[in-house]
């Protein structure tokens, strides 16, 4: 499994759920993978269109292979935030090819679709730093051939 960093191009959604009866929902997005949560900007009184275009830098390390999940809330400041919706988005195919360009997945809510998200992904590997005893190098020093 590869190593390095995964870039998410959190872009925009549309056909969401308005929460809010009297106003616009001001939406924003947790974005996790695995233990790593990040957390987009608000996007105020958007309603079900809402636009982010933010980036999010998540680390990859072996043994990764697992799903990007989202989870769509609306900001509410009396309350408590209102769940709008989910998506997950599975990795292997960014991990394989490297680059999936920005589109739209599907946004879900009590297993119905309630809207889209799109997003772009990129992945970045990185080459392993493990310790390669045939390269001449120890410890920072040349080994030299002769005595």
């Amino acid at each position: 499994m590869p190593e390095g960093v995964l870039e998410v191009n959190l872009v925009s959604a549309k056909g969401l759920q308005n929460t809010d009866i009297l106003f616009n929902m001001d939406a924003y997005v947790i974005l996790t993978y695995r233990t790593q949560e990040k957390k987009s900007n608000v996007a105020s009184g958007k309603g079900s269109n809402p636009e982010w275009d933010e980036t999010f830098l998540f680390d990859v390390s072996s043994n990764d292979s697992t799903d990007l999940r989202i989870k769509i809330l609306d900001k509410d400041s009396l309350t408590a935030d209102d769940f709008v919706g989910h998506a997950s988005i599975p990795l292997d195919a960014l991990f394989r090819d490297g680059d999936i360009p920005a589109k739209s997945y599907n946004v879900m809510k009590d297993d119905a679709y309630c809207g889209e998200i799109r997003i772009g992904l990129n992945f970045t590997a990185q080459r392993s730093r493990g310790f390669d005893p045939t390269d001449g190098n120890i410890g920072g020093w040349k080994q030299s051939g002769d005595h």
